[in-house]
């Protein structure tokens, strides 16, 4: 069984598991199906946006979609989000890409 089908089955166990949806949202990229991930990736920081790895990735795909205006927002938001959880490594990636878009 393929990984994303193995994450299916897992999420219908676990259908708010944020760490879960991750794992498919970066399976999904890699099969090329970005538009899945990004809504998943959105999904997840709607109801969770204290999951702070997901700002990054979406903002990297929103990035390739030319979308670099909502990118830096993404960023900006996770970067709040880093820093209230203390998570100095994904603030700084964070803002490393904000500014590499920014400036």
């Amino acid at each position: 069984m393929d990984r994303i089908n193995k994450l299916h089955e897992f999420l219908l166990k676990n259908p708010n598991d944020s760490f879960l949806k991750h794992a498919l949202a970066l399976e999904y990229i890699k099969s090329g199906e970005e538009a899945k991930a990004r809504g998943l990736f959105e999904e997840i920081l709607t109801n969770d946006p204290g999951y702070v790895g997901s700002y990054y990735q979406l903002g990297k795909l929103l990035e390739k979609a030319g979308e670099n205006g909502l990118a830096i927002e993404w960023y900006e938001k996770g970067m709040a989000a880093a820093k209230a959880a203390g998570d100095n490594h994904a603030y700084n990636e964070l803002q490393a890409a904000y500014e590499d878009l920014a400036y």
